[in-house]
């Protein structure tokens, strides 16, 4: 087998392996779990982008692929470990939809998302073109474990595990973003965690709970 043919086919595992992780986001139930399952899905993207910086010969992406190790594989999960800890909130994560319906709306949500990417990466000419339908499958199913979670710190996870699947999408299209706007990104996601963590604190001392939909009960003056 030819080698880029060879890293085509990696590269294709290394997307279901993505795909799979967040089925099993989908379904879990403790955010320590969820947390987990999130570096794990930056290692693979780690692995990918790599693998994409060696066969086109571009050296930014070895710099994306750095970030993305830094970032996603060991601040980020560290940050969001450390976050629950402090809050106690290592608990299972509420659903407001059983996982058998849940699990369904995403497979729905998968082909929906193939569908959609067909004529997209039939256009493009990068080697990762043929993933771009598991990014944009990625990217659903972090937006549905969003609106189906009732906990505000498993709802932050689902809406990094769809950044996730932005990036995969940008490198599967165009080979990445240009590093300037991925720096620019990672420093917002960074910052973003950060002020979700006050946040919780503050809803966590009013409430004694970090469930959403107490903030329902909040009425105007």
């Amino acid at each position: 087998m030819h080698a880029s043919e060879l890293i085509t086919e990696i590269l294709r595992v290394l997307a279901a392996g993505l795909l799979l992780i967040s089925f099993a986001m989908l379904s879990g139930r403790r955010t320590q779990q969820l947390i987990t399952l999130f570096a794990w899905q930056g290692a693979l993207l780690f692995v990918s982008t790599c693998l994409v910086a060696y066969s086109s010969g571009l050296t930014e992406m070895y710099y994306s692929a750095a970030l993305t190790l830094l970032l996603k594989v060991i601040a980020l999960p560290w940050i969001l470990h450390r976050l629950i800890k402090r809050l106690g909130a290592q608990s299972d994560s509420e659903q407001l939809v059983n996982v058998p319906m849940t699990m369904l709306a995403g497979l729905v949500l998968v082909i929906f998302a193939f569908g959609l990417a067909q004529p997209i990466s039939s256009m493009a000419t990068t080697i990762t073109r043929h993933t771009l339908g598991i990014a944009l499958a990625v990217i659903l199913l972090a937006f549905l474990m969003m609106i189906t979670r009732r906990k505000a710190v498993t709802q932050v996870i689902g809406f990094l595990a769809m950044e996730n699947g932005l990036f995969l999408a940008a490198t599967s299209a165009t080979y990445g973003m240009p590093m300037v706007i991925e720096l620019g990104i990672a420093l917002d996601v960074l910052v973003g965690v950060f002020i979700l963590g006050i946040f919780f604190f503050q809803i966590r001392e009013q409430f004694d709970s970090l469930d959403l939909h107490n903030l329902e009960s909040l009425k105007e003056d």
